[in-house]
């Protein structure tokens, strides 16, 4: 991700692998997302740096949340595993966008990246709540939302006031005017289990 400089100055690649030891091996303070490489929406689908060799690689969980105890999070996992997140003081969280810990709910998917811990918990430095890539079909555009088709199923994508739209590869832009029904798209966003609806973050088409 990020390669070796020569300017004799440490790389971010490589102060985040120092973060990252220091987290795991000093026990004491776990690093937010901002140390370890962001918390926005595309940071959840980004390739990890190589790791000191100290640690084997950072841990990942996903799965649907079952329980909250105190800030540990339950989470069952897609594959039928079990697994334990605890959140930290300086864990970052995204739902849509940036918010906390109590925005966290029970029944909630989860995608979360951080430090195995001893007693087997992961200590996240990240959690992304509820959210989707999705390659998909524009099948029907109303005002507030889109219809959409990924693989056999139907989806409704909300669109938000701060929803944005890529064109060809070009930067975000909240001009929506130009999507047609039949374009493939990709569609980044947070799935609403009430409804299995999905809030839009961003929907690219000709990309």
């Amino acid at each position: 991700m990020n390669a070796r400089n020569t300017t004799g100055v440490p790389s971010e690649g490589m102060r985040r692998r120092r973060f990252l030891t220091t987290a795991a091996l000093g026990g004491a303070t776990i690093v937010g997302a901002s140390a370890l490489g962001g918390l926005d929406a595309d940071a959840a689908f980004a390739a990890e740096p190589s790791l000191d060799p100290a640690i084997a690689k950072s841990s990942f969980v996903e799965g649907r949340i079952t329980g909250i105890t105190g800030s540990v999070l339950e989470v069952a996992g897609s594959s039928g595993g079990h697994a334990r997140v605890q959140m930290t003081n300086v864990t970052s969280v995204w739902k849509i966008r940036p918010a906390t810990a109590e925005a966290i709910e029970v029944g909630d998917g989860l995608y979360a990246r951080g430090v195995p811990m001893p007693d087997g918990t992961v200590a996240a430095d990240a959690v992304w709540v509820n959210i989707v890539n999705l390659d998909t079909t524009i099948r029907g555009i109303a005002k507030n939302r889109v219809h959409l088709a990924h693989g056999r199923h139907e989806v409704v994508g909300n669109i938000l006031t701060d929803t944005g739209a890529s064109y060809a590869g070009r930067g975000l832009t909240s001009d929506l005017s130009r999507l047609r029904i039949g374009q493939s798209a990709q569609v980044l966003g947070a799935w609403r289990p009430s409804d299995d609806s999905v809030d839009v973050v961003r929907i690219s088409v000709g990309h």
